[in-house]
Order: structure tokens, then C-alpha cells, then sequence
């Protein structure tokens, strides 16, 4: 009887071969960096198609002609689509960008605004201290001293420093018509004049350009004189 003269060592010597350079070759694969792996997936995609070109040209030209056209076509997709989003990207940094500079011009005018508005209240400070200092010099007159005078003079002065700041005063005259933004009415009597008219003005009221200030209150005609 004739004895095996093969090694049993030598078949687990070539499995340890194959062992090794499978994981050799994941190793490889597993370090290679995300753009080394992205062209081999483009190589091998691109070999896959020449491949199956190839063989469609074997049982079949016109089909072959057709995976051709196919493949000339997606890869003209795929440089669309890869152009689309670095468009894509370019538009959004750019929204970013433009957003950005919106809220900066925005907290830039809100600055300037308020820098503005300080700034006129400031002055307008200045102008109205002026109108306290004449009535405290009109106080300060000797006992019987007719201040009439420096009071009306006061307030010249402090209805000149409103009209430099567009404030009108409303005062309608008796028999004006009521005016429901501008008039407030504070009760109806009997009088001479038309029904629904100005009778007198109780206190006089301020307007700002277009915008009352206050309303002047008045009293109302019932249009029913005795």
C-alpha cells in the first residue's frame, strides 16, 4: 500500500497565503484616502462599462452602439449634476455672504437713527431751558411788578421753538366743523352755533406734521340756543 507523500502542512501554508493577501488588500483599500477611492470607483466604473461594451459587441453591434450612447450619456449627467452643486454651493455661500451684510447695514442704520434721535433731543433740550430761565427771571420780579409782558415774550419764544420743530397748535375757532382726529368733545350745550359745531375750546391741542400730538377739547353745539 502506498503512502500519501504530500506535506499536510503545505495546504494550510497556502491558506495562510490567501488569508494574508486578502487582508493585505483590505488593509490597502481601508487606507487609502476619500479622492484615491472615489477615482478607483471611476476607473473601475469606467472598466465595468468598456466591459460590458465589449461584450454586447459580441452578440450584437446595434446594442452595443446603444450601451455606448448610454454610457456617453451618464457620464454627461454626472458632470452636469457635479457642476449643478458646485453652483449650488457658490449660491448658498453667497446668500451667507449677502445675509450677513444685510444685518450689518441694518444694526449700522438703527446705530445711525439712534445717534440722531439723541441728538435732536439734545437740542431741543437746549431751546426749552431757555423758555424755564425767562419764567424763573418773571418770578423773581419785585412783589406788584407786571410780569404780563415777560410772560407773553416767554411764550412767543416757546411757540417759535415749536414751529422749528413742525408743531402746530389746534385751536379751532367757534362755528368750525368738528373734526373727529383733531377734536375731542367734552360735552354738548345750547348754543347760537350750527348744530355739531366748535361753541369754545376748553384746552387747545398739538399736532406734528400729520400726526396730532393732542387733540384739542372742545364743547359742541346742540344747535338748540334758548
Amino acid at each position: 500500500m502506498t503512502e500519501d507523500a504530500s506535506d499536510p502542512t503545505d495546504g494550510e501554508s497556502a491558506d495562510a497565503e490567501t488569508e494574508e493577501s486578502a487582508a493585505d488588500a483590505s488593509a490597502a483599500e481601508a487606507g487609502a484616502t476619500d479622492p484615491e477611492a472615489e477615482a478607483a470607483s471611476n476607473a473601475s466604473n469606467g472598466q465595468t462599462g468598456d466591459r460590458l461594451v465589449a461584450r454586447a459587441a459580441e452578440y450584437d453591434e446595434e446594442l452595443a452602439e446603444d450601451v455606448a450612447a448610454l454610457r456617453g450619456r451618464a457620464d454627461e449627467l454626472e458632470a452636469e449634476l457635479a457642476a449643478a452643486e458646485e453652483e449650488n454651493e457658490e449660491l448658498t455661500n453667497r446668500l451667507k455672504r449677502t445675509q450677513a451684510d444685510f444685518q450689518n447695514y441694518k444694526k449700522r442704520a438703527k446705530k445711525r437713527q439712534d445717534q440722531i434721535r439723541e441728538t435732536a433731543t439734545e437740542d431741543f433740550v437746549e431751546r426749552i431751558v431757555t423758555v424755564r430761565d425767562n419764567l424763573v427771571r418773571a418770578l423773581d420780579q419785585e412783589e406788584g411788578t407786571d410780569i404780563r409782558p415777560g410772560v407773553e415774550s416767554t411764550l412767543e419764544e416757546f411757540d417759535r421753538i415749536l414751529a422749528s420743530e413742525d408743531v402746530d397748535t389746534i385751536d379751532p375757532e367757534p362755528g368750525e366743523a368738528v373734526d373727529p382726529t383733531r377734536h375731542e368733545v367734552m360735552m354738548r350745550v345750547d348754543s347760537d352755533q350750527p348744530e355739531g359745531t366748535v361753541v369754545d375750546v376748553y384746552q387747545a391741542g398739538y399736532e406734528m406734521g400729520e400726526k396730532v400730538v393732542r387733540a384739542a377739547q372742545v364743547t359742541v353745539s346742540t344747535g338748540g340756543a334758548e
